[in-house]
């Protein structure tokens, strides 16, 4: 018989966090571990992690979905395979998809008796790393541009720069003075839905001079057609990101692609509903000749862990946004950590989340 207990957490960033959405000095999570009854001393922890304004489901509901499921979860057997793992947790979750998350890690963990080893691959022989971007968080011009001055400065090839919430001539500026730095850096945006449709081509076509890699999600999720259009026309390939968070059908999730046509998507397991829907995307990605990578939702590094594990079973991996762990004063050491710029496992013995004994 399962049983199951969590515990709120409260992460805390070393500096205001910002991107065109607002600000964050504050991250909150669950942290999950569930057992089996007939196992005792066995027990697989997951993550919780929702993002406020974000995340399909509300983080105000949260706390009582995990209450519920205290009981609820004594009624079902523990899942011996990975299928069983992802339809238990649907079924427990489905209109949470950060609990869902939380949930399949947990399951997994469990299923491969605790030892916090999600998923087989290379990665966990320390035979390969995972190659990470650089994040230039909103904020002012000076507070932006020492930023980018570190990362490049750390050796990052791949740098991303949050946009939308400054004027617009101040981000063209800051554009310019990072490839100024570099000519073969490569630049990545995030725009989170700040241009309106009506001038985002515009806009495009400014930033196009600096030889952008990409850039997300440049209008609000859900104007399809004029999202189509600037994927037809901008000079800069375009990745969805927000777009893809909250569809609930395959059905939808396929027309999207369909309609849209993105050059990328961009996938937050933890606001996508897990790896199942991970792994889906992924395949209809690829069916379409659309490229992906995994970025983070901001979890603490007991998610990245499990996360980093997920995407180093895939081959030929292009610049993941996985090196976030650093961003918090109150972080958990972590067997998965960003060292020379990638993320890099180290089998090392000790409890990852010593507050839930």
């Amino acid at each position: 018989m399962l049983c199951l207990e969590y515990k709120p957490y409260t992460l805390n960033f070393k500096f205001i966090a910002g991107t065109s959405r607002g600000t964050m000095k504050t991250r909150e999570v669950w942290f999950l571990r569930v057992g089996d009854t007939s196992s005792l001393g066995v027990s697989g922890i997951g993550e919780v992690a929702p993002l406020h304004g974000l995340s399909a489901d509300s983080i105000y509901e949260i706390p009582r979905r995990l209450r519920e499921l205290v009981s609820e979860i004594a009624y079902h057997k523990t899942p011996t395979s990975a299928a069983q793992v992802y339809a238990l947790a649907k079924t427990l979750a489905f209109q949470f998809p950060a609990i869902r998350m939380g949930l399949e890690m947990a399951f997994l963990d469990l299923m491969h008796q605790g030892m916090r080893q999600w998923f087989n691959s290379p990665f966990l022989q320390n035979k390969m790393q995972i190659k990470t971007n650089g994040l230039v968080w909103m904020g002012d011009e000076i507070f932006m541009r020492d930023q980018i001055q570190e990362k490049v400065a750390l050796g990052f090839d791949c740098v991303k720069l949050k946009i939308g919430a400054l004027d617009f001539e101040k981000e063209l500026k800051l554009v310019s003075y990072l490839r100024k730095i570099s000519s073969k850096i490569i630049i990545r945006l995030d725009a989170n839905g700040a241009f309106e449709p009506q001038n985002a081509l515009d806009k495009l076509n400014q930033l196009s001079e600096f030889n952008i890699h990409s850039i997300e999600q440049p209008i609000q999720k859900g104007h399809w057609n004029a999202m189509n259009k600037l994927c037809q026309s901008s000079k800069i390939p375009i990745a969805l990101d927000e777009e893809l968070i909250g569809l609930e059908q395959d059905v939808e999730k396929k027309a999207l692609l369909d309609r849209i046509k993105p050059a990328y998507i961009i996938l937050k397991p933890s606001l996508l509903g897990g790896f199942m829907e991970s792994i889906q995307w992924i395949n209809w990605a690829e069916d379409r000749n659309i490229g992906w990578w995994v970025t983070s939702a901001l979890e603490s590094n007991i998610g990245l862990n499990a996360i980093s594990q997920f995407v180093a079973q895939y081959p030929n991996l292009s610049h993941q946004g996985l090196g976030t762990g650093a961003l918090y004063h109150n972080n958990f050491a972590s067997k998965t950590s960003l060292t020379d710029l990638k993320m890099t496992y180290t089998e090392i013995d000790f409890d990852e989340l010593p507050f839930l004994n």
